[in-house]
Order: structure tokens, then C-alpha cells, then sequence
């Protein structure tokens, strides 16, 4: 199945305009794919959305996209406005879910940077009318209400009251129909799923308020008295939607940052024809092997390497570090970073989705889409806390209608008013988002935002040496021909077959020997395997078994182990090279390791190298070495001993966090609390992780950790603050003491109080 059989779904027609959608080269701009256990090519898709204003609405739109044949999951963060969807290509396709988002009442697009922006100006101006409509409105209906309220008894004539009462209701009717329309629509999509959303007690209120207001304007004798409340309506409904544009207004700087961050790359790029001329080409149409030339100023379309000419790459999004970083020919360049001194040629290695800047965007929409643990118990209590609002609601009318009707009226809407848990379900997820956007500009993506509220529990960090602690470039220093080496081959031609074979392994000593070589094709290597913790096997063209690894894996085991990093390289059981590499600590481990130690972290060295050059290290930082259950040191660990020494901290109830970068620290980050893989590390080890450190320093890690407490402490004060602001406000419009229009300007500040205080986090 190809991405093009998205297009050709069952049972959907797609409008011309949704079609374009389900074309290849845009679907994959939003989309991944891969296959399930079954077989089955599933897709997932990024969307961005826009319509929604409370927790229920992204339960509305998760229904509403898993009601779609061939949807197997769809998770809606209504903080970030974002949507992620998997399905079965062969049932369904990407028009389709954006028609069943359109069709619940919401807007959709593709979580792209032009889409978002499409969806933010039309989000934009339709919020700024309806803000403008009910303030202007509220204005002059308060210039009507004026003379009721400074007039002394007998001094305003019936007729002329009755006139502006009517007056103001005219003006009333464009606030209800136009801009209170989201609070109606929103109250009627949850009552369709047989929910009960925050815009509820906001819809109902509003709706109370004005019908009682009409039948007292047109017959001041008759049950509802003869007050009216078109002031406090319309100023109720000005006040909420500034709060909600104030909110979209921070939202949108936050998206805007970072499309700046991850929208660098260039829609069209020069491509270089055979005989040197030049071809403007989409850049979904650049093919690994093409050779690009990039102007000064613009970014790098894809991965490659610099190919002609030198010059300086700004490489921020991918290390958080806004320094020029110097590139010459031969020197390897990202996709997304930019250009800054001179004109160069690039060949490209890789395009697309196989690119670093892609793995980066794909990691932060899966963070985006996210809906924390925290937002969804918040949501969990919303449902059952908008129940006792309107019987809470409906007692205080009732009780007031036998202390004085007139009053009971407005003091049911003021209690629905006060009452709404806006603040409450934004007190989690605004403070998590504005975290982890501050992390990723720092050079630490999270892969899913519940990761920071265990990081900020952590006690003890687990660590890799080779690629964490250490440089993950290293330079082979020394190479040892073995006896009986010489009947195999010269030393040059040795470490050339050595270099050959490390070019099929990500581990940084075989990046490093491959650097000297010209690439894994140099030889004819057949029935390669790669085994974590030991090395890399294979055949060459006439059946022989080579061996590059460690020394128990080639055969030498019984070789004086060496103080610095090495690599043996082996046929047929016999050793016959002994490879050895300059190791460097990574720039400000040494401060970063002190700074979790001050914090009360227990820091582990976990390290596959041999138990010397392990106690060295440890000695050098400060470390702990793991330990195994009979209290022996355990050095030169592998997998499953890293795993076993892991499990046996959290089996003595503690948080613990593992930071590593290489395939064989896969199964304990995945095992970890939380767990955090270098930038620079293996595929694998990145995909098990809940953060990548794309800076790869290891004090983004240790700030990490003080942000996400910080983080907490900000949760837990929001949620604080809606709590008081609850159990002093209520009572308050219980007894009357607090009229419809106070009741609005209350909650929209109390939203606005909980927004700004997650925005320190932005700072």
C-alpha cells in the first residue's frame, strides 16, 4: 500500500478543495507512515484546529474523528489547538478527518506552517469582530442604563424607560447572535455527545439573563418584574471574550515562535544539473544524491554534506546554541539550519522525514497533541463539577424567588457566571506547553508533556559514559597490528576494511572510525548484525566471519585492557587489530553533574566500557558505579544488567531518570520514569526516550529538571487559585452580593490570572 491509496478511501468524497489534501507529496508534509502488527499501513496525521474554547470541545472533536471508519486513535490537545491521528489508509483518508472536524462544528487544517498561519488569521479576525461588536454594543446600552441608575425616584418617566429598555434590547440581539455564538455552539455540541461543557452554565446564564430582560421590558407589570439586565449581559459577554481573545493572543505568539523555530526551510531550492547550470525545483521534489546550491541567507532543504565552498551555519533549533557554527567542505549540514556567510554546494544524504529538522518537528507535534495527565483528570472533575453548578444555580433561584423574585432571576445567572471551571481546566496544560516550549529553545524536545511532571519527582539519574558524559565524535589515535595480523593484511588495509564495517553502526566509535573511511560500500559486507553491548558481525565475499567490537566479542579477552575507548577488529575468532580512541569529556558535564548533586540526585554511571576506564570516569565526576544485588561493582555492564541495575532503584520506591545515546541503552530508557537520549545518539535510542536533548549538553538536562519542579509549583498554584477563586466568589453570588456583569469580569480575570502565571514560564 502507498500514500497514494489515501486518496482512493471508501465511502468519502472529498470536496475539491479537501482533495488536495490527500495528495502524496502534500500528505506527507502533515503525515508519517508505518505498518502495525497486522500488516496494515497506518497513517498519522498532525492537524491543526481552531473553534475551541474548553476542555469539552477537544472531547467533541476526538468523537467526532473516531466516529470516521478506519480511525484507530485520535488524541486533541485543546491547549494547543492541536489534533493527532492515526488511521488505515486503506479506510479512510486525510480529507475525511478534516470534514469530520468541519462537520462537528470546528475548524481543521494541516499542521503545517501555512495552514497554521491560514487558520490563526481567520481565528484572528472572527475573534476580534466578536469582541468588537459586544464591547461597542455593551457601551451604548450602558449610556441607555445610565438615567435608570442616577435617576432619583419619580424622576425618569415609565414611557421614556420603557423606551430605552427597548433600545438596549435591539442592541442586544447582535451580542447574542453574533458574538456570543461560540458559547451557544459549543454549550449544543456537548449537549449532542450528551455532555455538559464549560460553555454550558456561560450559554444558559446568558440565555436566562435576556429572556427574563425581554419580558420585562415589554410588560413591566407582568412575573419577571420590571429590571432589566442588558447591561450586565452584554458586559458579561465582552468581558469573557476579551479574556478568550487575550488567551488566543498568547497562543498564537507561542505557535508563531515556534513555527520561526521549525519553518525554515525553503519551498523552492537550486538544484545543480549535470553540466553545472542550475534548476529551480520544489523542494518535495529534492532526492537523496542531488547536488544543491543554498545562497547565503537561505536554509539547508535537507541533509547532506558541504560539497563546495565554506561558510557558517546557524544551528539553533537543532543544539538550542544560537553561535555560528564554522562549516567547510566535507563537513555535514541539517536540514533547517541556516546559511550565513556565503554562497556553497551541498550533496544530500537525506530528505524528508528521514531528516533531523523532520524528527524534530514530529517530536514536538507529538508533545502538542498531547493531552496531559493532569488536563485530563482536571476535565475528569469539570463534568460533575458543571452538574452541582446548575443545581446550584437552580436552588438560588428557587430561594430567592420566595425572598424577593426580582432578585432571583440574576442571581441564578450570576452563580452559572462565577461558577465555570475555565480556570481550573487551563491551570495544567497553559503551564506544561509554556514549559516545554521553553525547553525546546533551550535544546530539549519533549516527546510527551507528562514527562515533566515526573522529572520533577526524579531522585536518581542513571548515566552513559561513551556519547553522554563523553564527546560523541572521537579521533582513533593508535592502531596495534595483532601476531598473525600481517597474513590478513597491511595495518592500513586492516583499519580501511575496520572503517567499512563501523559505517553500518551509529555507536560513536564506529561514527568515528567510519569518518576515516569511504563508507560501508567500500566493501562487499554481507549478513550484517549489529549486537548491543558487543559489536558489529559480518560476512565478506568469500564467507568469512569479521568481527568489529569489543574485545570479548572479537576473541581477545584476554587482552590488558586499555585506559582509553578502543575497538577490535576480527576474523574467523582471531584478532588482528586493536584500535584505540582519544576520549574528551562534552563541554560542561563537570558544573551540570555538580548542579544535580546540589539538587539532592543521586547520579549512577552505567557504562559498557571496561571496569577500569569505568572507575576512572566515575572517580573523575563524582559517580556512583551500579552495583549488582550482592553488592559487587558492576562494570562493563550490558543491556540487561543496565536494566536489572535500574529496576532495582525503582523497586526501592524511587524516581529515577536515564539519560543515554546508544542502541544498547534502548530497553532502559524505556524502562526509566523518564528518560532522556542525546541528539546525537541512535534512532532507537531516541524513540524510546521521553525527551531528546538536540543540544547535547548535559546541563539543558539539569536545568530541565529545576524547570519542570518550577513547572509543578506553577500548576499547583493555578489550580490553587481556581479553587479560592471558586469558594470566595460563589457565596458572594449566592446571597446576591454580586451582580451578572461582576460575575463575568471575575471569571475572565481569573482565566487571565492562570494564563499569565504560566507564561512565567515562557520567561
Amino acid at each position: 500500500m502507498t500514500e497514494a491509496a489515501a486518496a482512493a478511501a471508501p465511502g468519502f468524497a472529498a470536496p475539491p478543495l479537501l482533495a488536495t489534501l490527500d495528495d502524496p507529496l502534500e500528505l506527507r508534509a502533515f503525515t508519517s507512515f508505518s505498518a502495525d502488527a497486522d500488516g496494515r499501513r497506518v497513517a498519522e496525521s498532525a492537524l491543526c484546529l481552531s473553534g475551541l474554547h474548553c476542555g469539552s470541545c477537544a472531547s467533541i472533536i476526538e468523537n467526532a474523528l473516531r466516529q470516521v471508519p478506519g480511525v484507530l486513535s485520535a488524541s486533541v490537545n485543546g491547549a494547543a489547538q492541536r489534533a493527532s491521528v492515526r488511521w488505515d489508509v486503506a479506510a479512510t483518508s486525510a480529507s475525511a478527518l478534516v470534514d469530520a472536524v468541519q462537520r462537528a462544528g470546528y475548524g481543521a487544517a494541516p499542521d503545517t506552517a501555512a495552514g497554521a498561519r491560514a487558520q490563526r488569521l481567520t481565528e484572528r479576525r472572527s475573534a476580534t469582530w466578536r469582541l468588537f461588536v459586544a464591547a461597542f454594543c455593551s457601551m451604548q446600552i450602558m449610556m441607555m442604563a445610565a438615567p435608570a441608575y442616577f435617576a432619583a425616584a419619580g424622576e425618569l418617566a415609565p414611557d421614556l424607560k420603557q423606551l430605552l429598555d427597548w433600545a438596549s434590547w435591539l442592541l442586544t440581539l447582535p451580542v447574542l447572535w453574533f458574538s456570543a455564538a461560540p458559547f451557544f455552539t459549543g454549550a449544543w455540541r456537548a449537549a449532542r455527545q450528551g455532555r455538559i461543557g464549560m460553555d454550558a452554565p456561560v450559554a444558559i446564564g446568558v440565555a436566562v439573563g435576556f429572556v427574563a430582560s425581554s419580558g420585562a421590558a415589554f410588560d413591566p407589570g407582568g412575573l419577571f418584574g420590571h429590571d432589566v439586565y442588558f447591561d450586565s449581559i452584554t458586559m458579561f459577554v465582552a468581558f469573557l471574550l476579551g479574556g478568550r481573545w487575550l488567551e488566543m493572543a498568547a497562543r498564537h505568539r507561542a505557535a508563531e515562535s515556534l513555527e520561526a523555530s521549525i519553518g525554515q526551510l525553503p519551498t523552492a531550492v537550486l538544484r545543480v544539473r549535470a553540466d553545472g547550470s542550475t534548476e529551480t525545483v520544489s523542494a518535495q521534489r529534492v532526492a537523496a544524491g542531488d547536488v544543491l546550491r543554498v545562497p547565503a541567507g537561505q536554509a539547508f532543504a535537507a541533509d547532506g554534506v558541504l560539497t563546495r565552498g565554506s561558510t557558517q551555519a546557524d544551528e539553533a533549533l537543532l543544539s538550542g546554541e544560537s553561535r555560528p557554527v564554522p562549516k567547510q567542505a566535507g563537513d555535514a549540514v541539517v536540514a533547517g539550519s541556516l546559511n550565513l556567510q556565503a554562497p556553497v554546494e551541498m550533496r544530500v544524504e537525506r530528505v524528508g522525514a528521514d531528516t533531523r529538522h523532520e524528527a524534530i518537528v514530529a517530536l514536538m507535534r507529538q508533545a502538542l497533541s498531547q493531552r496531559p495527565s493532569l488536563a485530563r483528570s482536571a476535565d475528569r472533575w469539570a463534568g460533575p463539577f458543571l452538574a452541582v453548578v446548575m443545581l446550584l444555580a437552580a436552588g438560588s433561584a428557587l430561594a430567592w424567588w420566595f425572598i424577593d423574585p426580582s432578585r432571583a432571576v440574576w442571581v441564578a445567572v450570576s452563580v452559572l457566571v462565577v461558577t465555570c471551571p475555565c480556570a481550573l481546566s487551563l491551570a495544567a496544560p497553559s503551564a506544561l506547553l509554556a514549559a516545554a516550549g521553553t525547553l525546546a529553545r533551550r535544546g530539549v524536545l519533549l516527546r510527551r508533556l507528562d514527562a515533566l511532571e515526573t522529572l520533577a519527582q526524579v531522585r536518581h539519574l542513571f548515566l552513559d559514559k561513551t556519547g553522554t558524559l563523553t564527546e560523541g565524535s572521537l579521533r582513533c589515535s593508535e592502531a596495534q597490528l595483532q601476531p598473525g595480523a600481517p597474513a590478513w593484511g597491511s595495518a592500513s588495509e586492516l583499519r580501511a576494511r575496520a572503517a567499512s564495517l563501523a559505517g553500518w553502526s551509529s555507536h560513536p566509535l564506529s561514527a568515528a572510525l567510519a569518518a576515516e573511511g569511504r563508507g560501508p560500500e567500500a566493501f562487499a559486507w554481507q549478513a550484517v548484525q549489529e549486537r548491543p553491548g558487543q559489536g558489529l558481525q559480518a560476512q565478506d565475499d568469500e564467507g568469512r566471519e569479521w568481527r568489529l567490537g569489543s574485545a570479548a566479542f572479537v576473541g581477545a579477552a584476554d587482552a590488558a585492557p586499555s585506559p582509553d575507548p578502543e575497538v577490535w577488529l576480527g576474523c574467523e575468532g582471531r584478532p588482528l587489530l586493536r584500535l584505540l580512541f582519544a576520549e574528551r569529556l562534552r563541554a560542561g558535564v563537570e558544573p551540570a553533574l555538580r548542579q544535580l548533586q546540589a539538587d539532592g540526585v543521586t547520579l549512577t554511571l552505567l557504562s559498557g566500557d571496561s571496569p577500569e576506564r569505568a572507575a576512572a570516569m566515575a572517580a573523575r565526576l563524582g559517580l556512583q558505579v551500579a552495583a549488582s544485588a550482592a553488592g559487587t561493582q558492576q562494570r562493563g555492564l550490558q543491556p540487561e544488567d543496565k536494566l536489572a541495575a535500574l529496576r532495582q532503584a525503582q523497586q526501592q520506591d524511587q524516581r529515577v531518570a536515564m539519560l543515554g545515546d546508544g542502541l544498547n541503552d534502548a530497553p532502559v530508557l524505556a524502562q526509566a520514569d523518564v528518560s532522556f537520549a542525546m541528539g546525537e545518539g541512535a534512532l532507537v535510542a531516541r524513540s524510546h526516550a521521553d525527551a531528546v536533548v538536540v543540544s547535547n549538553r548535559l546541563a539543558d538536562v539539569a536545568d530541565a529538571r529545576r524547570l519542570a519542579q518550577h513547572t509543578m509549583r506553577v500548576v499547583r498554584q493555578n489550580m490553587l487559585w481556581a479553587g479560592l477563586y471558586n469558594a470566595a466568589c460563589v457565596p458572594l453570588a449566592v446571597v446576591g452580593l454580586m451582580p451578572p456583569w461582576a460575575s463575568g469580569l471575575g471569571m475572565a480575570l481569573s482565566s487571565l490570572l492562570v494564563i499569565g502565571n504560566s507564561l512565567r514560564l515562557a520567561r
